[in-house]
């Protein structure tokens, strides 16, 4: 019955709140030093014995980190930081994974797909004269996609009892990029200020479990959400977005590090 099926999910998730919680609170103890208790239905309470980890097959991380577009690398002079400045720009993005195979005493390695939002604003320098600035507002928005092979490295986690994961990407960034005067498109003559620009992307990094620090909730997510760990993690990441070096290609790639948080499941 409907009333019946929503009234004991409600009891599910109060009983699942009240279990996290009492775990944050550091009133369960480690899987080791847990008792089970009998009574007349038999063994309750908290026990490991029998337990398996729910099936792992993919990753998903969330990142965020300063984003410095190299635009002046590839353009005669430097217009970028003569309209944007040099104060540092962040980049908020996503990035999923799928662990396609597992290598016995080492870790992962399947591919990943990245998405990235970024955007400069500044006021435009006039044409008339070079040394003063409009009071007309001009932005640089990229939003890079990245299609990446990703190796982790989980074997420290998993059979070492330390809890990190080096990893490392590689693959190929495609970056969807324009300029905007006023809110529209801007034009240079006939040619809009908007384009596209891929090329190489690589990235090392370093991944700390979270999991050790409150075991039973981490078996609780797992058991109640399918999350097999969660993660902080720094990377530090280069992307030469230039069309393999071609002069007709825009620059929006960027060498620099982003911090973030990631889960398995």
């Amino acid at each position: 019955m409907p009333g019946v099926a929503t009234e004991a999910c409600s009891v599910k998730r109060i009983v699942l709140g009240l279990t996290l919680a009492l775990a944050l609170l550091g009133l369960s103890r480690p899987a080791s030093a847990q008792v089970q208790g009998v009574d007349e239905f038999g063994a309750y309470g908290p026990s490991n014995r029998g337990r398996t980890e729910s099936p792992q097959v993919g990753a998903l991380e969330l990142r965020f980190g300063p984003y410095l577009p190299r635009v002046d690398s590839s353009v005669t002079g430097t217009p970028f930081k003569d309209t944007f400045g040099t104060s540092t720009r962040y980049m908020l993005g996503l990035e999923g994974d799928w662990q396609l195979v597992r290598f016995p005493h080492l870790g992962t390695l399947g591919p990943g797909l990245g998405w990235g939002y970024t955007r400069a604003t500044g006021r435009a320098r006039l044409t008339s004269d070079l040394n003063k600035l409009s009071d007309e507002k001009t932005s640089l928005t990229v939003m890079p996609f990245y299609l990446v092979a990703v190796l982790r490295a989980d074997v420290f986690a998993r059979e070492l009892n330390v809890p990190f994961v080096p990893y490392a990407k590689l693959g190929l960034g495609y970056a969807l990029w324009w300029s905007s005067d006023g809110g529209t498109i801007a034009h240079a003559g006939d040619v809009s200020a908007k384009g596209i620009s891929y090329g190489p992307q690589y990235a090392l990094g370093g991944m700390f479990l979270l999991d050790f620090l409150d075991q039973q909730t981490a078996r609780d997510a797992d058991n109640s959400l399918g999350i097999n760990n969660s993660y902080v993690f720094g990377e530090w990441y280069g992307s030469e977005l230039d069309g393999f070096g071609s002069k007709s290609r825009l620059n929006v790639g960027a060498n620099t590090w982003v911090l973030g948080l990631a889960i398995e499941f």
